[in-house]
């Protein structure tokens, strides 16, 4: 038997066989004669702390005669380190979720795959036109920094700033990937910097302080590039508003912020001193803000509109008159495009997984050809029209492609009747019952009505009518559309091999619905009005002690 002496929680000597002993069993130990649980002792030998196993002690290297400490951890510790590792597992996971389910929707929605959702996320300048920038690979990139960008913001509104910047290291490794010249005149890339690096301030994380500076250096050179000089870009496009302004006063608080921090005193004053003029500049005036609401418009919006146009009432109203009209049109545009949606998955995938082109088919039924037809011959060709149009115009092909339609049609409606007959059934009816009223009358519906008026004349049938709710049967001309796409393309396969993230791919496309052209403009500035009078404060303060000591 060997001894070990035991300091701390309880103090006394143990004999026991270290060859025989764990540290699982010197903890309880311990802990018996501590009177507490083993889990509020932790044992440190030789400046270590000694953690569960199946090592024997003397493996560790602990020998006759050694010394351990026993300190006492309060229980309420112990289960706050419990709660704060699975609270950082817990966000390990979201962010990794987050990055998944970017890369999800952006491969999906830049490859112009057929969307499984009732929506497309697309690519569109300030205006709200489309546009497309560079290849599909530029294209995946840009959508995919633009996705995770606008999720990192919500962060920052919820003052989660230290997840918000992990999110936007993903938006700005994603942004990276698209070939520089296409994204060099647009001002998304240089917003994400100024976002991190008052990330990096809202954590008060002296830490950054270097890095800091080159995020600002290059978010100034490219809001200048993409802006214009003296913002006279955005003036122009922006007919005389100055959306910009907001945005200009936090790159200028932070930019004074890092000079400061680096011993820059006098660079600091000059750039806090002019983001203090951008602030009092976007303060809004009662009597505009009055006008406005009393015009019916919400405050928030009145704010944001006079903000963005320098105060000027007139501008303010063509603003909110614009991005209302903006907004019903975006609206149409959405309904409309979720009608091409649900048309182009009746006609289902190309052999590269491409939706059917409904401009290539508008063009083919114009001119005579039937549209399902037509659709056909594109899905084959891969939207090749001039393919397209061989096959419709050779009667050979053209009749091959008419008998494969009408066989999927076939296809469709067994499986269609195949699943009423098997839901009929579990219903209680008998399956050649059944089977007769869904051959007779076609649909599911009918069917049932018909079993139901059976059942009533029928006293040896179940009588189940009570059971079913009112308006409760699923829509089978939906569900027969819907298995088109994989009788046509092989959608339903890849649905089923395909694991979504619905939760989170749904919520970074509220992101982007929430969001608009101006989103990254819209800031409210409060914070970075405290945060100009605290270092302007601190300026004047440091001017002071180094006038004191020279007067000495």
């Amino acid at each position: 038997m060997e001894k070990l002496k035991i300091a701390g929680a309880w103090s006394g000597v143990l004999e026991l066989e270290l060859q025989v002993w764990t540290v699982s069993m010197l903890r309880e130990e311990v802990a018996k004669r501590a009177s507490c649980g083993p889990e509020s002792i932790n044992l440190i030998w030789s400046g270590k702390l000694l953690q569960d196993g199946n090592l024997k002690l003397i493996e560790l290297g602990i020998k006759n005669n050694g010394k351990v400490l026993a300190t006492r951890v309060c229980s309420d510790q112990g289960k706050s380190l419990k709660e704060e590792f699975m609270a950082e597992e817990e966000r390990s996971t979201r962010l990794a979720r987050v990055k998944s389910a970017a890369i999800a929707l952006s491969k999906r929605h830049a490859a112009g795959s057929l969307p499984v959702e009732d929506f497309n996320i697309e690519l569109e300048d300030q205006s709200g036109q489309k546009v497309h920038l560079g290849s599909e690979t530029d294209q995946r990139a840009v959508m995919m920094g633009l996705m995770l960008h606008a999720n990192a913001k919500q962060l920052i509104k919820k003052e989660n700033y230290k997840d918000a910047l992990e999110v936007l290291s993903m938006g700005e490794e994603s942004f990276s990937l698209c070939n520089p010249k296409v994204i060099e005149l647009v001002d998304n890339v240089p917003i994400l910097q100024i976002d991190m690096v008052w990330c990096y301030f809202m954590l008060r994380d002296i830490r950054w302080l270097s890095e800091a500076g080159i995020r600002l250096a290059k978010a100034r050179e490219g809001i200048e590039r993409s802006h214009g000089k003296d913002a006279s870009r955005v003036r122009v496009l922006q007919n005389g508003r100055y959306p910009e302004l907001a945005l200009h006063l936090r790159l200028e608080l932070l930019e004074g912020v890092v000079s400061f921090h680096s011993g820059q005193f006098e660079k600091s004053k000059k750039v806090l001193t002019s983001a203090q003029a951008k602030y009092f500049q976007l303060q809004v005036p009662d009597e505009a803000l009055s006008l406005l609401m009393s015009m019916g418009y919400k405050e928030r919006n009145s704010k944001r509109a006079l903000r963005m146009s320098n105060q000027q009432i007139d501008l303010a109203i063509d603003f909110l008159v614009e991005e209302k009209a903006k907004k019903e049109k975006k609206q149409e545009e959405d309904i409309q495009r979720r009608n091409e949606i649900m048309e182009q998955k009746r006609y289902g995938m190309t052999p590269l997984r491409k939706a059917v082109d409904l401009q290539s088919l508008h063009m083919l039924v114009s001119i005579g050809f039937e549209k399902e037809l037509a659709a056909e011959a594109l899905r084959r060709n891969e939207n090749d029209t001039q393919k397209a149009l061989d096959d419709l115009t050779n009667p050979e092909t053209n009749s091959a492609i008419q008998l494969d339609i009408e066989s999927r049609k076939r296809k469709r409606q067994r499986q269609a009747n195949e699943a009423a007959i098997e839901e009929l059934i579990s219903m209680g009816f008998e399956r050649s019952e059944v089977v007769t009223a869904v051959q007779a009358f076609g649909t599911k519906e009918q069917a049932l009505d018909a079993l139901l008026g059976t059942a009533k004349t029928n006293p040896t049938a179940p009588d189940d009518s009570n059971a079913i709710p009112s308006g409760s049967m699923p829509d089978e001309a939906s569900l027969g559309s819907w298995s088109e796409v994989g009788d046509a393309g092989g959608s339903s396969s890849a649905k089923k091999g395909e694991e979504r993230d619905l939760e989170m791919e749904d919520e970074l496309a509220e992101d982007l619905r929430n969001g608009d052209a101006f989103s990254d403009y819209d800031i409210e500035v409060t914070k970075e009005g405290e945060a100009i009078n605290e270092y302007l404060t601190l300026l004047a303060s440091a001017d002071q002690s180094e006038k004191a000591s020279s007067s000495r």
